[in-house]
């Protein structure tokens, strides 16, 4: 079992950047696919991007690519999401997942979540 805490969300003007953190407890870390998800209210909770268990295979939704980038430090139990030119309808609340399986973009895919942590776009 792993805990997942996510970090780093709050409030950016549209264009402004920010590093989403995502630490993981327990010392299998590298043994799960990791996700980044975001949800807005009245919404289905949307996949972003996901990185394997090495941290060779990435995988973004087309709405963030080019603009956010995933990556995980194994050492530290960690996968960060770094967002950049950030939009205003970014504005959501964003989780980081854990998966025992290969990468996947639904939310059944993963079997851990952190509590997300929210961003805030200003225009």
């Amino acid at each position: 079992q792993v805990q997942l805490v996510e970090s780093g969300g709050g409030l950016v003007q549209a264009g402004g950047s920010l590093i989403l953190s995502c630490a993981a407890s327990g010392r299998t870390f590298s043994s799960y696919t990791m996700g980044w998800f975001r949800q807005v209210p009245g919404k289905e909770r949307e996949f972003l991007a996901g990185i394997s268990r090495t941290g060779g295979s990435l995988y973004y939704t087309d709405s963030v690519k080019g603009r956010f980038s995933i990556s995980r430090d194994n050492a530290k139990n960690t996968v960060y999401l770094q967002m950049n030119s950030l939009k205003p309808e970014d504005t959501a609340v964003y989780y980081c997942a854990a998966a025992m399986r290969r990468l996947g973009t639904k939310t059944d895919d993963y079997d851990y979540w952190g509590q997300g942590t929210q961003v805030r776009v200003s225009s």
